[in-house]
């Protein structure tokens, strides 16, 4: 049976290494534990950026078809697919 790990090295200026060790025994995890939270932490983070962006453009292609209601977006969709009312 194979390792269940990876093993990651990574070069770090000293005083962010430090930080690292300080916060890692503050909140009591190891430095490949409190890794992965940091890991999740920013994954989170794209994960809400990509979110903001598909708002962003959701809002800029109901201005652009003037969409003010789910009827219109409905109305839109029959069109595009020939389904008449």
């Amino acid at each position: 049976m194979g390792r269940t790990t990876k093993t990651l090295t990574v070069s770090l200026p000293p005083q962010i290494y430090e930080e690292i060790e300080r916060l890692a025994a503050l909140e009591r995890k190891t430095k490949s534990e409190l890794f992965r939270d940091m890991v999740k932490v920013y994954e989170d983070h794209l994960d809400e950026d990509r979110w903001k962006r598909l708002r962003r453009l959701g809002r800029a292609t109901a201005r652009k078809y003037r969409l003010t209601s789910d009827r219109d977006i409905e109305k839109l969709i029959h069109e595009a697919r020939g389904i008449r009312d």
